[in-house]
């Protein structure tokens, strides 16, 4: 049993260890005059800065928490550590040998359990790299080289590649000393029946690193059409990884994150390269789960966030990227800076953005964002036909939730104001009031989740049901004329998303004329979080005579293409209003024409629709 660290060499890790520093890669210090640095607490959430550092003693206070002590104290509170890791891992920082009493110093036998961890990440991350030269390694290699990234980009993040080995990982540490219990319990490797067993086995490999820069787990990507597992497979929690508040890239990109005031959130490791590489230094990434308030605390900190700054969200332009955009406003009123949305409108990645146009195309995706307000009540707004009276009544009806839910009372009589003249009421009156009467009511009434559940009960949304329901239980009324819709077509996120389960399926024309086989073969790939809204469309009657379902169906689909028709038309007018027909002639008279054929489009449709 190692002994206690010498209370010499404690001394002297203090005073190897600027607190300012250490503390300065969790938290933005700022100048307080006197000596003293400010900064916002990262031990409670407050509005303005409260958190304390006098590098001249070494001590860091919180007025706000009464939470306060030395470096080593910091790091305790901060990351969990025993006394003797916060030592440890200063020590390692500066570059102090520790010496330990009863008994003397033996490396590697008298570290704690998170820096015996840590150390077995860096070498298995030191592993994966070297591993990436490999002839085995091709694969990886190419699928690095088609994303437009380059071997120095693969070393500058360090990324590696997991041999397709059972055990060629856990051989390795358990040949530097490491336990096969420390290699389960950091998540490198599983128990197997004769052993353990590498977690990683024929995957390209992100290392996960925190604030500090220590590696503490891995995101693999799937490269071998064999390998059953998920497309992304990430460490699982373990003692030095929580990815509830893991951030992808912080490492490299907190310094800008605080020198530009600016963060900038995607949603995989091959986005956060393409960014960085791109002249965006500021991006990170979430590691396998949705982002949420630990995320925000993090980056708050860096921040110094006291309104200055902008965290700006790239998500898809499909349906999924919407719903991610929209959870993401839940989360927006906990940050005190302005929070943006960047969305590729061809619905391109970041990563496949530069590959395809360039790095300028992904500065200009960041530098086009709009406001996370906005965005969302935009959101809203599109699922429904705003070209009747009955959709924009439904389309204010959905978004005033949404708009009343905006804490800053200036900010939401704003949005209000906006919605007036997205919806095409020009009745800012009407709008307001709408707004005023439900921020007023209790808080649980106005949150726009319950409002957005109720959304299917809207016509548009019921129209999609119904001509969902036919292409799961009467195929062959539909035909390719519903195949060719696209999911840009259905303004429910699930409604698009169980559109292209049937596209993934064969389409119509895989149905035929339905019956049990057609849907056994949906719900055999259908994903959970669809199976209730599947299950429920077929067994929904279909409300029409069999004589008459042919003539239904026609009716169904036409009033769908019409709503899309529709929207194509509101867009079309809205960019010709920004148009100077004099000064941009060509492009008016361009779009003129390209109204007048919608039209004649759209009267077609109804004519269709009326005639069925």
């Amino acid at each position: 049993m190692a002994g206690r660290i010498s209370d010499d060499d404690i001394a002297l890790v203090r005073e190897r260890s600027p607190i300012a520093d250490v503390i300065g890669e969790y938290v933005q210090l700022r100048n307080a005059g006197g000596g003293n640095l400010k900064g916002l607490c990262p031990f409670h959430d407050e509005k303005s800065p409260s958190f304390n550092v006098t590098p001249a003693r070494g001590m860091y206070y919180c007025f706000g928490c009464s939470e306060g002590g030395d470096v080593i104290s910091f790091l305790q509170r901060i990351d969990a550590l025993t006394f003797a890791e916060s030592v440890e891992r200063l020590a390692g920082r500066a570059g102090i040998q520790l010496r330990y009493e009863q008994g003397g110093y033996v490396p590697g036998r008298q570290q704690g359990e998170r820096s015996r961890l840590i150390e077995a990440h860096r070498a298995a991350a030191e592993f994966y790299v070297s591993n990436l030269t490999s002839p085995e390694a091709a694969v990886a290699r190419r699928f690095l080289s088609e994303r437009g990234f380059e071997r120095a980009d693969a070393d500058h993040f360090g990324v590696g590649y997991a041999p397709n080995e059972w055990e060629a990982l856990s051989r390795h540490l358990m040949g530097r000393g490491f336990s096969v219990q420390e290699l389960i319990k950091g998540g490198l490797a599983r128990e197997g029946r004769r052993g353990p067993i590498d977690r990683f086995r024929g995957r390209l490999i992100w290392p996960i690193r925190d604030i500090t820069g220590d590696v503490i787990g891995f995101g693999a990507r799937k490269l071998i059409e064999a390998d059953d597992g998920p497309k992304y497979l990430n460490t699982p929690e373990s003692p030095i990884y929580h990815k509830s508040s893991v951030l992808y890239g912080i490492d490299l990109a907190k310094r800008e994150i605080s020198k530009r005031s600016q963060a900038v959130v995607v949603e995989g490791y091959t986005d956060v390269m393409a960014l960085h590489l791109a002249g965006v230094p500021t991006a990170v990434a979430t590691c396998g789960t949705a982002f949420g308030e630990d995320h925000i605390k993090v980056l708050r900190r860096i921040l110094f966030d006291q309104g200055q700054g902008e965290v700006i969200f790239t998500f898809d332009g499909d349906s999924a990227g919407q719903k991610a955009a929209l959870r993401a406003f839940q989360d927006e009123q906990k940050f005190v800076t302005q929070t943006f949305v960047a969305v590729q409108p061809d619905g391109l990645d970041p990563c496949d953005l530069r590959v395809q146009k360039g790095d300028a195309a992904v500065r200009d995706l960041v530098a086009s964002r709009e406001p996370l307000f906005a965005f969302a009540i935009r959101s809203v707004i599109g699922r429904y036909d705003t070209s009747t009276n009955e959709g924009r009544l439904s389309a204010l009806d959905a978004a005033a939730p949404v708009v009343a839910s905006i804490k800053d009372k200036a900010l939401r009589h704003m949005y209000a104001v906006d919605l007036d003249r997205w919806l095409g009421f020009m009745n800012e009156r009407l709008v307001v009031e709408r707004v005023t009467e439900i921020a007023a009511r209790p808080a649980e009434a106005a949150r726009p989740e319950k409002k957005a559940a109720q959304a299917p009960l809207d016509p548009v949304a019921r129209l999609e049901l119904e001509a969902l329901k036919l292409a799961v239980q009467r195929p062959a009324l539909l035909g390719p004329e519903f195949d060719a819709l696209g999911p840009a077509a259905f303004g429910v996120a699930d409604h698009a998303a169980l559109f292209q389960l049937i596209a993934s399926c064969g389409g119509t024309a895989a149905g035929g004329p339905g019956g049990r086989e057609w849907v056994e073969i949906l719900l055999a790939a259908v994903s959970d979080d669809l199976r209730q809204l599947l299950t429920r469309l077929a067994v929904d009657p279909v409300k029409v005579e069999t004589n008459g379902e042919e003539r239904y169906g026609t009716a169904v689909l036409a009033k769908l293409q019409e709503v899309t028709v529709g929207r194509q038309l509101d867009a079309l007018k809205a960019r010709m209003q920004r148009l100077n027909p004099i000064d941009e002639q060509g492009d008016y008279n361009r779009m003129f024409a390209e109204l007048v054929a919608l039209e004649q489009q759209r009267r077609v449709l109804r004519e269709r629709a009326a005639g069925a």
